[in-house]
């Protein structure tokens, strides 16, 4: 396995937070042998205080902690910069993926887990949340990446976007008029072949509520019935689901 450096050149840090010491420890030294420096706490204010002592490269977040749950977690991190997270649930219920999703959270693995498997997420989250070398600035519809800055921007207003929702504006930005289906952007923007296609849904709702004049009236990234999604740099008029 490829360990992912920082943007220093140094190995990346990864912060792992679960109250079940075994599940923390094991993960830990899945990362520290995949070549990772891992911080660890057990409860929220513990990992918010690591975090702000040494700001992690990503965040392996268990969803049910005690007292402070992951989802608080996840947005008070977020509320002093981005950061990659990706968050564990102790069930396969979908209403805990898509909170974690709708948080934020980059990627989600669902307990029991193969801790080889979740290293492999963690290069890939780390993989995609570095700068991309020079290329091409995109834009249509007000809207503008450079992916080299990893940066978006609405009419010249900068966009708050997660990890995942800049890399599916990016693709949407880059096919013009294209249909792709859920299975076509899990593949394409997540580098997944499979997987469980409402983290697709999740991304594609909260980024039209970020760059859509009326999310419930999508004019941009359009639904197209049967198929998928299609970005219409025209932006007429479509419907939401």
């Amino acid at each position: 396995m490829q360990q992912q450096p920082n943007a220093d050149g140094g190995p990346s840090r990864i912060l792992v937070v679960d109250d079940d010491p075994t599940v923390a420890e094991v993960v830990a030294g899945y990362l520290h042998r995949a070549g990772y420096l891992v911080d660890r706490a057990d409860d929220g204010p513990t990992a918010l205080a690591r975090a702000a002592a040494h700001r992690p490269d990503l965040v392996v977040l268990d969803l049910m902690l005690p007292g402070m749950d992951g989802l608080e977690v996840c947005r008070r991190m977020r509320g002093h910069g981005p950061v990659p997270v990706i968050m564990l649930t102790a069930r396969g219920d979908e209403d805990d993926r898509i909170l974690g999703l709708e948080v934020g959270a980059d990627d989600y693995v669902t307990k029991p887990f193969s801790p080889r498997e979740l290293v492999l997420r963690v290069e890939s989250v780390l993989r995609r949340s570095r700068p991309a070398g020079p290329g091409q600035r995109l834009g249509a519809a007000g809207l503008a990446i450079d992916p080299q800055a990893r940066r978006a921007t609405k009419n010249d207003t900068e966009l708050a976007l997660t990890l995942r929702e800049f890399d599916l504006l990016a693709f949407f930005l880059r096919h013009p008029g294209r249909a792709f289906g859920r299975e076509d952007l899990m593949r394409e923007v997540w580098g997944w072949d499979f997987g469980d296609l409402s983290t697709v849904t999740v991304h594609v709702r909260r980024l039209r509520g970020k760059i859509e004049d009326d999310p419930a009236r999508p004019r941009l990234i359009q639904t197209v019935w049967g198929v998928g999604y299609r970005f219409d740099p025209t932006g007429t008029e479509g419907e939401a689901s």
